[in-house]
């Protein structure tokens, strides 16, 4: 079954830092498009950073842009985001994608999310 196991969270003070991990599982990993979204209380979906499946390129919000860095292991089948100089309006469920298209359909899976609090 395809599973996606975020790890990491928890409560850091502003400007510490945090590594969210996402173990996969069930899927062609190195085939998806990886990705952090976050949601705040009150706020809609947002993403945060990507990279893609081989190339590794990465995109990012501008709100986390040379903060925070995403990476992935195509051997682990892992993909990481190391959060630095953390602001409290960083304080959101943080949720990992996977996600393929294909002339044969899309795919678009989602992890269980991850809390991050950051807060003195």
């Amino acid at each position: 079954q395809v599973q996606l196991v975020e790890s990491g969270g928890g409560l850091v003070q502003p400007g510490g830092s945090l590594r969210l991990s996402c173990a996969t599982s069930g899927f062609t990993f190195s085939s998806y498009a990886m990705s952090w979204y976050r949601q705040a209380p009150g706020k809609e979906r947002e993403l945060v950073a990507a990279i893609t499946g081989v190339g590794y390129r990465t995109n990012y919000a501008d709100s986390v842009k040379g903060r925070f860095t995403i990476s992935r292991d195509n051997v682990k089948n892992t993909v990481y985001l190391q959060m630095n100089f953390l602001k409290p309006e960083d304080t959101a469920v943080y949720y990992c994608n996977g996600r393929s298209s294909s002339p044969f359909g899309d795919y678009d899976y989602w992890g269980q999310g991850t809390q991050v609090t950051v807060s003195s």
